[in-house]
């Protein structure tokens, strides 16, 4: 298959937040496709079935500009830092970091033919430092360390963000979310008193990828109920 105009690609948007994302673009009439190993679940969007891990994005597919990009794959491993195996953190490394490298790298001399924005996706847990992160926090870091190097690198032509995420009610985090007790305990921690939804992450990451963001890069930007900043 092969698309004909300027487009935004989702890696990952088929499902929580990157599918919000996908829909959001596609709500107001721009041309979205996106890459992951998930078929179901949108109606409508183009969708190129791969495993961005395990094998390497076609370019030749995509025929006009990309306007816009966001890599939304991530992975929610907490444990203890004595529990933890080299081999969680080679896969959090793999599925948060180096995923997007590999993404960007087919992707971008498609993305700097034209004006564009790319947004990537880090967490909380970054700035604030929090137990049982150790992998996940480690393999977000570096993504922070991508966005401000690339966002160095290519400007002015490409912008390059980062959203940095609290908990975002999401197939991933249903186990965090279980019980009552469960949500209300993770609630009561925001100051805005709730967990996120797909939706909150979803606005903030269509406004980055549009004109209307056009002066900012370069930029870890908090999402997250206030945690990151606040204590009431």
């Amino acid at each position: 298959m092969y698309f004909k105009m300027d487009h935004f690609i989702v890696v990952g948007g088929t499902s929580g937040i990157g599918k919000a994302i996908s829909e959001n673009l596609n709500k107001q009439g721009l041309h979205v496709t996106t890459i992951s190993r998930r078929t179901e679940g949108l109606t409508g969007i183009d969708h190129v079935s791969l495993d961005v891990i395990q094998s390497e994005i076609s370019v030749e597919r995509f025929e006009g500009d990309i306007k816009g990009m966001v890599y939304c794959p991530g992975t929610i491993n907490l444990k203890p830092f004595r529990s933890l195996s080299i081999e969680d953190f080679r896969e959090d490394w793999e599925v948060n970091f180096l995923g997007a490298v590999k993404s960007l790298k087919t992707l971008l001399p498609k993305i700097k033919e034209s004006r564009a924005s790319i947004v990537l996706f880090s967490t909380v847990a970054v700035q604030m430092g929090m137990p049982f992160h150790a992998s996940i926090g480690s393999a977000k870091a570096a993504i922070e360390g991508l966005t401000k190097s690339l966002a160095a690198e290519l400007a002015p032509n490409v912008r390059v963000n980062c959203i940095a995420p609290s908990l975002t009610e999401t197939p991933l985090t249903e186990r965090l979310l279980s019980t009552e007790e469960r949500r209300k305990a993770s609630a009561d921690r925001h100051p805005i008193g709730r967990v996120g939804n797909p939706e909150d992450l979803a606005q903030m990451a269509c406004f980055l990828l549009s004109e209307q963001s056009s002066w900012i890069t370069g930029q870890i930007i908090g999402v997250d109920g206030g945690l990151s900043t606040l204590r009431v």
